[in-house]
């Protein structure tokens, strides 16, 4: 049944485009070329699934080629769209009803979720992550491959070996202490501990934050464990009130700042050797629909959290 293959397409679209609003659109349109059929085409397609997913990677690939322009003229750093723990995913968005989330719409969130692996696919061309993506973490075929690129099973094969050297050239994230460093993190920038905050990010750490000109923040990755806690501390003293979460993000620990019941910035952080190696924060607050703020503090507390100015 066509409509048991959404949470799949699903999947995939989320991760040829790092957007969730853009990946239900890719997915939409594919079940609408579908429906579109005449009846007697539909009933000699052998394999629905595979027509959908052909279709849906199609699609991707004509958005990911646009993108790329549009990313150029994008105001600051461009991150992909993060995603809330499977039990809110969907709740905060204006297109899902408020209420318990639909297993067919949830996200399967692993490492080829994570921001960092997420950043890593922004640096291939289409084609390498439309192989990669669907040979390397769906385990299509490369004849099947073919279908979506329009190109021999040869040409994909070595499209998916190009983007691996990629992605194998970014180290791999490391879970093991990631929460302890993400707590402890939190408390240092809610107490404004600057020593702190140097001692739990790695010297060569980099902040990178997407506010998409619609938020404010830096225009510029922050580079340094040493500039990264006094930039921290600084929107900690301009932006009073704000509480700081700790929050599943794209299935890791992350953070969650809060303002007046509504989601404004979303953090998430690689560790490396017990430090903090990367930030990515996310205020453009189109990419922060699928996040609500219900009332619960699962291990967070109030605090200061990413503010709303940066320089």
């Amino acid at each position: 049944m066509v409509a048991g293959e959404r949470r799949r397409l699903l999947n995939v679209a989320y991760r040829l485009l790092g957007s969730l609003a853009e990946a239900e659109d890719a997915v939409q349109e594919a079940y609408a070329r579908w429906y579109a059929l005449p009846p007697a085409r539909r009933g000699e397609v052998l394999s629905p699934g595979a027509w959908l997913t052909t279709v849906t990677g199609r699609v991707c690939l004509d958005v990911l080629g646009s993108a790329r322009a549009r990313r150029e003229r994008y105001v600051g750093a461009w991150l992909p769209e993060p995603l809330p723990d499977r039990a809110e995913w969907g709740r905060g968005r204006g297109t899902v009803p408020v209420g318990p989330p639909d297993p067919a719409d949830q996200m399967v969130l692993d490492e080829s979720v994570s921001m960092a692996f997420l950043v890593v696919l922004e640096s291939m061309t289409p084609a390498e992550r439309v192989a990669f993506v669907l040979h390397d973490v769906f385990r299509y075929p490369f004849a099947e491959i073919a279908g979506v690129l329009d190109r021999s099973p040869a040409a994909c094969k070595q499209l998916a070996s190009s983007a691996r050297r990629r992605a194998g050239a970014a180290p791999a994230p490391a879970a093991a202490g990631r929460t302890g460093a993400v707590r402890r993190v939190r408390e240092a920038w809610e107490n404004k501990d600057i020593a702190a905050l140097v001692a739990l990010l790695d010297p060569a750490a980099v902040m990178t934050a997407d506010g998409g000109g619609l938020a404010g923040a830096a225009l510029r990755p922050v580079e340094g464990g040493a500039d990264i806690a006094r930039y921290m501390v600084g929107i900690a003293d301009r932006a009073p009130g704000l509480r700081l979460l700790e929050r599943s993000v794209n299935g890791a620990p992350g953070l969650v700042a809060v303002r007046e019941g509504s989601v404004v910035t979303v953090a998430s952080f690689d560790v490396a050797d017990g430090r903090v190696s990367r930030i990515w924060v996310v205020r453009n607050p189109e990419k922060l629909r699928s996040w609500t703020e219900d009332g619960r503090e699962p291990s967070g507390g109030t605090g200061p959290g990413p503010g709303p100015q940066g320089p």
